[in-house]
């Protein structure tokens, strides 16, 4: 649909004399007021199309082109691509909302998968029991005997300790005091050794002081204990924390990355903020790889382990692979040369998302009641 605009030449918002269709000074379009529906329909749907150009544009050298996105928009051919800053907000926005539904997609598998494992121990006792009562060799006291027996060797806590057992080849996030003892986020080791709270502080006075755990895990076992108490899954409560306030420490991580490549790379004299469009395209790309690798698990039936694994570890080379590339291109060094500083970079970055989660952590202690 043909656009209408105003014979006259100077902007309705701001009064500069155009030399074009649109203003130099503030950007809007000289276009008709009394514009139909039609056109203002238009206008609006070729805004849409014109960020869905832009946004399906920038893809392309995002995926196949590490660190190309960056030497463009730092060269200032910036036109054709999405901002990096309008790009992470909808990137970030689409990753979370999948990531969060993978988690509870994978716990409501592992409930599925707890009901069925219990189910069939239930029908293999009645499948049992039928073949017993069905035998007219056997009296009514040696089926009684039998069926007791049937019971004792087919428990239900046989699906429980399927669950233990596969609850223990998932990985732990832990943190470790002086001792290599400390406080084990997902499990619960305190709360199920100690019965309450003041057995635990009496097992501390015992310690000699330097392997006590310091006034932060103090309050968080007592406030597991608390949890406990109240019918609350104490893991669960700081997982839930962790996931709802991940966004927000993602976005704090960016400024904290983007210091730590100014250190590494200080010899190549860019400026801060160069180093923030590149930790904006970097987390752009990981949170749209790692989406489609959520969105391909779900799919992909759970007993199929065998491929889940080689999934996983494609995904976990082409990551390295690809910020070994884009470090490469933006920051022109060797190619061992950037090896080195990929390693120094990913271990600061490590130290500082360990040190946000724990933070959350303590926030979601404090604060959950």
């Amino acid at each position: 649909m043909k656009k209408h605009y105003r014979i006259e030449n100077d902007c309705l918002n701001c009064g500069t004399i155009l030399a074009g269709k649109f203003c130099h000074n503030c950007g809007q379009e000289n276009l008709e007021m009394k514009e139909s529906f039609g056109h203002m329909l238009n206008h609006a749907v070729s805004d849409y199309f014109h960020f869905d150009y832009q946004f399906f544009h920038t893809l392309r050298p995002l995926f196949l082109k590490p660190g190309h996105l960056t030497t463009e928009y730092l060269a200032g051919r910036r036109a054709q691509y999405l901002h990096p800053v309008k790009m992470y907000i909808f990137i970030s926005l689409v990753f979370f909302v999948f990531f969060l539904s993978g988690s509870n997609h994978n716990a409501k598998s592992g409930k599925q998968e707890h009901a069925k494992e219990t189910t069939s121990t239930d029908t293999v006792k009645k499948n049992i029991g039928k073949a017993i009562n069905a035998d007219k060799n056997l009296t009514k006291e040696q089926k009684k005997v039998l069926a007791e027996k049937v019971d004792a060797w087919i428990p239900d806590k046989i699906a429980k300790e399927i669950e233990h057992d596969r609850n223990k080849d998932k990985a732990q996030l832990k943190v470790d005091n002086d001792d290599g003892g400390g406080f084990v986020v997902y499990g619960d080791d305190k709360l199920n050794k100690f019965k309450n709270y003041d057995a635990y502080l009496a097992d501390q006075q015992k310690l000699p002081e330097a392997k006590r755990d310091n006034f932060i895990w103090r309050y968080i076992t007592k406030k597991g204990f608390d949890w406990k108490n109240q019918g609350k899954n104490a893991k669960e409560v700081l997982f839930e924390g962790l996931k709802h306030n991940a966004p927000k420490v993602m976005f704090l991580l960016l400024p904290l990355f983007a210091l730590i490549l100014k250190v590494a790379f200080w010899k190549n004299h860019k400026l801060y903020v160069e180093h923030i469009i590149y930790a904006i395209h970097l987390h752009c790309f990981l949170f749209l790889f790692l989406t489609i690798t959520i969105l391909v698990k779900i799919i992909i039936p759970d007993n199929w382990e065998t491929l889940i694994s080689i999934i996983q570890a494609a995904a976990t080379l082409s990551i390295i692979w690809y910020i070994y590339r884009s470090l490469r291109l933006v920051y022109n060094r060797t190619r061992w040369r950037t090896v080195s500083k990929m390693v120094g970079v990913s271990f600061m970055y490590s130290m500082v998302f360990g040190l946000s989660v724990f933070i959350i952590l303590v926030i979601t202690a404090l604060t959950s009641v």
